[in-house]
């Protein structure tokens, strides 16, 4: 990013496994970065010791995202710990299936309400700190599944709809902040890291499953990250890492 200086901050919503391997790849580049958690204190307490251990400043923040006042209200703490705001990255997500007949209004906004209304909200609180700044970058994360147009498994119905709500959010931001140099853009990871539990046979199938035949890693999703941080012209755009998933 050739608008900041010498000192550049970062904010991830979520700091477990991925997010933790995207802040420790930001302090190694230079960047001071604050991370905010919902129950995973350890998790967010480890990845800012790495981000110590590289020689760059961290702050944690626990929030509950689905609280609107909360979203802000973050976004403002850590600005003011860091000093200035360059890079916000929204991670912050709920994953759980739920069957349809079970998924009253609590469900939905348990939801909806982290994985695209606290996105928005994040964002839209960064933006006067960015244009202070003179420029900055937003990623927001979305899903292999809801960048490929269409829903692939029952009983993820508003998570589904959240994450094609974020590519939505995304174009419109960046179409909206264009002009004061603040580029948005959104990663759809897919077979990334297997999640806890996941049996050997699910492991093999995923693998049976990806054009590429293997799980991705934290670091596909960090270079991705690495990509857009440093692009100066690509904007309102979602980037898929999933080995292929979507074209099968």
């Amino acid at each position: 990013m050739s608008s900041l200086d010498i000192r550049p901050t970062a904010i991830i919503t979520g700091g477990k496994r991925i997010g933790a391997a995207i802040a420790l790849d930001l302090a190694v580049r230079g960047f001071d970065v604050a991370l905010s958690f919902n129950r995973s204190e350890s998790d967010a307490g480890a990845a800012a010791a790495d981000i110590r251990g590289a020689g760059r400043r961290a702050f944690t923040y626990q929030a509950d995202l689905s609280r609107g006042d909360q979203a802000a209200a973050l976004i403002e703490r850590a600005v003011a710990d860091l000093g200035r705001l360059d890079l916000l990255v929204n991670m912050a997500s709920v994953y759980t299936a739920v069957p349809l007949n079970e998924t009253d209004e609590h469900v939905w906004d348990a939801v909806v309400n982290v994985d695209l209304r606290a996105a928005f909200l994040c964002a839209r609180a960064a933006v006067p700190h960015m244009r202070a700044s003179g420029g900055g970058r937003i990623i927001n994360f979305t899903d292999w599944v809801a960048a490929s147009g269409r829903p692939r498994y029952k009983n993820y119905v508003p998570y589904y709809v959240a994450k094609r709500g974020v590519i939505g959010l995304t174009e419109a931001l960046a179409l909206e902040l264009a002009a004061d140099r603040i580029l948005v853009n959104a990663i759809a990871p897919g077979p990334i890291l297997a999640p806890p539990g996941t049996s050997d046979e699910e492991f093999r199938a995923v693998e049976a499953s990806t054009p590429l035949g293997r799980w991705g890693g934290s670091e596909e999703i960090v270079k991705a990250v690495r990509f857009l941080v440093d692009s100066e012209f690509v904007t309102g755009e979602t980037i898929r890492v999933d080995g292929g998933r979507h074209i099968r």
